[in-house]
């Protein structure tokens, strides 16, 4: 009986040029060894495994697509070099997989079908700006992207910053870089004078930028965002 393979979950770097900087020696040591990847896209996936200079050729790498709507009969046949045997990693397009991220459908299959999954240590821009905002640890919800919509957007932050009100929580969020200022400007329009909001830009990048900032304070600061990868936290 041939003895399934694991499930390795890699993280990638979520700023450009950190692979030194963030990326464990130990995740770089299991990259050795592995062959077949599921990547929501193969040509970023291969331009990160060739910037860490640990393989020979990523010619000999085999990666197959794992996507949003990867379905559960595709699912089967990405993991098929599993259970012959062979050790697969799920690369994110940024960060960890499985948050905000289409690796934790693979992962769900693994468990199901008894398959070991192994999480590997990296940056997690969610993490890293809850640390670094002083807002609470202890108590906090991640709730993704805010709606397109303006008027859907302000009724979610008004439900959410109730929530953080009465359950002493911080609210985390992230956003595609050119909608930054138009969701900052979302909190400041919907938020109250007292409530607390981080802005994490950047994180692990040359120009990181963590600021905390009651929304008055913010007001105040007339700021203008760049285009960079943003999480944004509130507390009430």
């Amino acid at each position: 009986m041939v003895t399934k393979g694991k499930l390795f979950l890699i993280p990638n770097v979520i700023s450009e040029s950190t692979e030194d900087a963030v990326i464990p020696i130990g995740v770089k040591t299991v990259l050795k060894d592995l062959s077949y990847f599921l990547a929501e896209d193969i040509r970023t996936a291969r331009r990160y495994l060739s910037s860490l200079n640990i393989y020979p050729s990523i010619e000999i790498l085999q990666f197959k697509v794992l996507n949003k709507d990867t379905s559960s009969q595709e699912l089967s046949e990405l993991m098929l070099p599993i259970t012959e045997g062979h050790d697969v990693g799920i690369l994110s397009e940024s960060g960890c997989p499985g948050i905000a991220d289409p690796g934790a459908l693979a992962v769900e299959y693994a468990h199901r079908q008894n398959i070991r999954v192994v999480p590997l240590v990296g940056p997690s821009s969610i993490l890293l700006a809850l640390i670094a905002s002083g807002l609470n640890g202890q108590q906090f919800a991640f709730h993704g992207y805010l709606p397109i919509d303006a008027k859907e957007a302000h009724q979610k932050i008004k439900e959410l910053e109730h929530e953080s009100r009465a359950k002493n929580q911080t609210q985390i969020f992230i956003e595609t870089p050119y909608r930054n200022n138009s969701v900052y400007n979302y909190f400041l329009k919907s938020l109250q004078a007292s409530t607390r909001l981080t802005v994490a830009l950047d994180l692990t990048g040359k120009n990181e930028t963590v600021l905390n900032k009651t929304i008055n304070q913010w007001k105040k600061a007339n700021v203008d965002w760049p285009k960079s990868p943003a999480v944004f936290l509130f507390l009430a």
